[in-house]
């Protein structure tokens, strides 16, 4: 065997060693097999149904309502009215929401907050506020938090677009009530009392002013 042959048999002999180690590292194809694409963001598809994200319906709304449930769905038509509502954002600025208003009432201080008030409701505590002053009684009270926040309902006004969500709180506060010489008539300067609301906000879904109102109370 002379030498040039020598060397083909070892080159190829080479050639089939690099060939197998590769095999082992890499693996190999059987049959088609799609190429490879890089992962997406996932992708939202909106209508009147509950808001699905690829890979399961929103949780966003799912955390506060039941899925399939009417709650559910005037909330999804919301997000569709108004993409960039968020229903845990919305909670978070009522809790806020009722903090500043319901201290606003107590106080009487009422044209602090006349813009978040429907006409009703502003009558209704307007009402209220007159007839303290006019028995000569003064409210003194401090906010202690919110001890509960619970979305209760919503829903959507196709035509309008208007939105509503109804919120159950439970907020702690002291509250003290005192006659004209400053006796105590009502509360507890010591004891802090736990208030049951029932408020229901609303707002047209997409409209410039971003403000919810207050537009019911109840208990």
């Amino acid at each position: 065997m002379n030498s040039t042959l020598l060397q083909v048999l070892v080159l190829a002999g080479i050639a089939v060693f690099l060939i197998l180690r590769l095999r082992n590292v890499l693996g190999t194809r059987d049959g088609f097999e799609p190429p490879r694409q890089e992962a997406a963001a996932p992708s939202r598809r909106r209508g009147p149904e509950l808001e699905v994200i690829e890979g399961g319906p929103d949780q966003d709304i799912l955390d506060h309502a039941e899925e399939g449930s009417p709650q559910a769905e005037a909330l999804a038509k919301m997000k569709s009215a108004e993409p960039q509502f968020g229903v845990n954002d919305f909670l978070g600025g009522a809790r806020g929401a009722y903090e500043m208003i319901l201290m606003a009432f107590e106080k009487g201080e009422l044209s602090d907050i006349k813009d978040f008030l429907g006409e009703e409701v502003y009558e209704s505590f307007a009402y209220v506020v007159q007839m303290r002053e006019e028995k000569g009684l003064t409210v003194e009270s401090e906010f202690v938090g919110v001890r509960e926040m619970v979305l209760q309902d919503a829903t959507f006004d196709d035509t309008t677009k208007e939105g509503e969500i109804t919120v159950r709180f439970i907020g702690e506060l002291t509250h003290v009530v005192r006659d004209n010489g400053g006796d105590i008539v009502e509360g507890s300067d010591s004891q802090i009392k736990r208030q049951k609301d029932v408020w229901t906000f609303a707002r047209v879904m997409g409209a410039d002013d971003p403000n919810w109102q207050l537009v019911a109370t109840g208990e």
